[in-house]
């Protein structure tokens, strides 16, 4: 018998005996409880290492480009898991042919030969040099397959966990491990992998395994996927078509493997601070996925193309002579497919969590303090002397688990506010799943917190609850606090603090659908505004006047869709300017509203002005100062961070490279600062 046959025969008498096996159902098992009370000591102290959990081979390629390259070109190691084997129905489809027998081994085998061609490249290499493949031992006696391939002090490691995608009775294989207590689900062994026997997996034992490998490798950066994406209402046909899950606009593998994700690193950090250690100094990043097929695109063509270059390896061909007995790559995603698949997957790179990374504000001294979250909790770090621009050890402030994101207000007295959205409950197995708002107000300008303070969720129900955004928070000249979140009909919801401290309850403030990355200004009056991209126009809310609510106003039409959610800066004759990168477009869009009223006498549309000085680039935009002078913060197409100021244009072409989300922020004497996280998951200062 040929090879590939024999392999596939010993493949398939492994998987028969372990196939979507039903044992009982374990007993419940309680996970050390995550700690949200501040106090904890922080680990300052490793070096950086990007680490990527993906559901399949070439989620990263797809959703996490151009963010993975720029990390590993500045020579970030990298170390990708795979979940699933990617094996699906086991048709490695070569277009204009007739489709192959199905053959799982093989498949699996294909698609990660793919990613071997896709990093050597990204690495500078040839595509079909080799890599060191062997075998690593996890947690609980599991075994997965190790790849490692490194060149002038870069590297890459490919962890292949390889469960199984589909169970027997139909179901799916990550999805239905998260659910359902009592399932054994088999792996896939690969055709020519040096790990020649199937495994099997439970709930508890692959979060076993996950936790077990951030403690071995460390990593200060993590990259996941979306663990509760958005609701989408499609026809059944639609929804089979484009791969996605019953009432929500992803693949279920891509959210099983982030809820997995987000469990192993809750797990990860109780268990070590449980046991007297520090908290991991790591940041997190979640990547929206087929997301992307129904929302605007957000990168211009240059961009598009150096990320889609990196997909024709992956995808291979079937001429190619790679040396892989099952195949050299996943023959429908090479060439030109990508860009000519009709879901435009390739086309965005979306948050799940969007915003600056670091919330800047300033202590009554003059020193800058940032607040960002770390190892899951929020921490402060402040600069050791106004203006310095070297920070102090950070101060653990608890409130955890949170997502990556916070936002924040200065009260009229200096104090600080902090929102976050934190994981209140994530578990599988039919164990809570719930989202909640949560904030935390200084005692005095430059001083200690209270309690942190639940201020619940603006969905009732809990599917629902899970699918809010980041908590976006302005203080109005009255002194009261307007707090802003995305909720789960993509609309808009808000609380408002009054000033003696009161929150009131969460309205649903109408208005269209609308994209997170939400952005509140006050105008020259003192009214509250918000702005946020929808899919055929920007939406606008605001209030009649000062103190009045905040409401659904006329959408501004008739400029250009933006790509991602405007930046708006007010002008002291009423008027807006917001600023953005309209969808699949380099060049910077500003728009000023407010100058020709409607019926209301409050609100005005959107006019186009020329941009004289370029700003060209992709990504969202910051802006910071007044209209009449804004400075702006973005990032060029190469994806270094690039500022406009009244006085030049200036980019920032050495120092580590800036995670997602650099913050701006203009000190009293107009001088900008920008403050970004490096790989290393430290924050570093640009005052050019």
């Amino acid at each position: 018998m040929p090879r590939r046959t024999v392999l596939a025969a010993a493949g398939a008498t492994g998987l028969t005996a372990l196939t979507a096996c039903t044992a009982p159902a374990p007993p419940r098992r309680r996970d050390p409880a995550a700690d949200p009370m501040p106090g904890l000591p922080i680990s300052t102290s490793h070096p950086a290492l990007m680490m990527q959990i993906l559901a399949h081979p070439d989620d990263d390629l797809y959703f996490m480009n151009p963010d993975t390259q720029q990390a590993l070109d500045a020579g970030t190691p990298l170390v990708c898991v795979y979940l699933t084997g990617g094996e699906a129905t086991g048709v490695n489809f070569v277009p204009g042919r007739p489709a192959p027998a199905p053959d799982k081994a093989a498949y699996s085998s294909a698609r990660h030969q793919g990613l071997r061609q896709a990093y050597a490249t990204l690495l500078g290499l040839g595509r079909f040099d080799p890599w060191h493949r062997s075998v690593i031992e996890l947690h609980g006696g599991h075994r997965a397959e190790l790849n490692t391939l490194a060149h002038r002090g870069r590297r890459v490691e490919l962890v292949f966990i390889n469960t199984a995608m589909h169970t027997t009775y139909g179901r799916l294989g990550l999805p239905s491990l998260w659910q359902d207590r009592r399932l054994v689900l088999p792996t896939v062994v690969a055709e020519g992998s040096p790990l020649k026997k199937a495994g099997s997996y439970t709930y508890d034992g692959l979060i076993d395994v996950l936790a077990g490998l951030f403690e071995r490798y460390r990593p200060s950066i993590l990259h996941t996927m979306d663990p509760d994406p958005d609701i989408q209402h499609s026809s059944e046909a639609v929804r089979r078509r484009d791969s996605e899950q019953k009432g929500y606009s992803d693949h279920p593998d891509h959210t099983a493997a982030a809820l997995f994700t987000w469990a192993s690193l809750i797990r990860w950090v109780a268990r070590t601070t449980g046991s007297g250690g520090e908290v991991p100094s790591f940041a997190t990043t979640a990547f929206r996925a087929y997301y992307n097929r129904h929302w605007p695109k957000n990168l211009p063509p240059a961009v598009l193309a150096e990320k889609a270059s990196h997909l024709v390896p992956y995808g291979g061909s079937a001429g190619w002579r790679c040396g892989n007995p099952g195949g050299c790559g996943d023959y429908n995603v090479g060439g030109n497919r990508p860009l000519t698949n009709r879901k435009g997957w390739v086309r965005s790179t979306h948050y799940r969590y969007p915003g600056p990374r670091p919330t800047i504000a300033t202590e009554p001294d003059g020193r800058l303090v940032s607040y960002e979250v770390l190892g899951l909790r929020a921490v402060r770090r402040r600069e050791d002397a106004p203006g310095s621009g070297v920070w102090d050890a950070p101060d653990d402030l608890g409130g955890g688990p949170l997502a990556p994101v916070l936002g924040g207000a200065t009260l009229p007295d200096g104090r600080h506010l902090l929102f976050g959205l934190r994981f209140s409950a994530l578990g599988g197995h039919g164990a809570d799943n719930e989202r909640e708002i949560v904030a935390l107000e200084q005692r005095a300008p430059g001083g200690a917190f209270r309690a942190w303070q639940g201020l619940g969720n603006p969905v009732r129900d809990h599917d629902g609850g899970r699918r809010i955004g980041v908590p976006v928070a302005v203080a109005a000249p009255d002194g009261r606090v307007h707090l802003f979140v995305r909720n789960a009909e993509k609309g808009l919801s808000t609380r408002v603090r009054d000033t003696a401290g009161r929150w009131s309850d969460w309205q649903d403030m109408g208005g269209g659908e609308i994209q997170d990355g939400l952005s509140a200004v006050v105008d020259a009056e003192g009214r509250v505004h918000v702005y946020a991209a929808g899919r055929f126009a920007v939406h606008h809310w605001t209030q009649d006047a000062p103190g009045k609510a905040v409401t659904a106003r006329t959408q501004i039409t008739g400029v250009p869709v933006p790509g991602d959610g405007p930046a708006a800066l007010a002008g002291a004759d009423g008027s807006i300017e917001l600023y953005y990168r309209a969808a699949a477009k380099a060049a910077l869009t500003t728009v000023r509203t407010g100058e020709t009223a409607d019926e209301t006498g409050i609100d005005g549309y959107g006019r186009l002005i020329r941009d004289r000085a370029g700003f060209d680039g992709y990504g969202p935009v910051a802006a910071a100062g007044s209209s009449a002078a804004p400075v702006l913060l973005g990032r060029t197409a190469e994806g270094l961070i690039q500022l406009r100021t009244p006085g030049g244009h200036f980019v920032r072409r050495r120092g580590p490279v800036a995670l997602d989300g650099p913050a701006l922020h203009l000190a009293n004497d107009g001088r900008p600062t920008v403050v970004a996280l490096g790989p290393d998951a430290l924050p570093w200062l640009w005052r050019p």
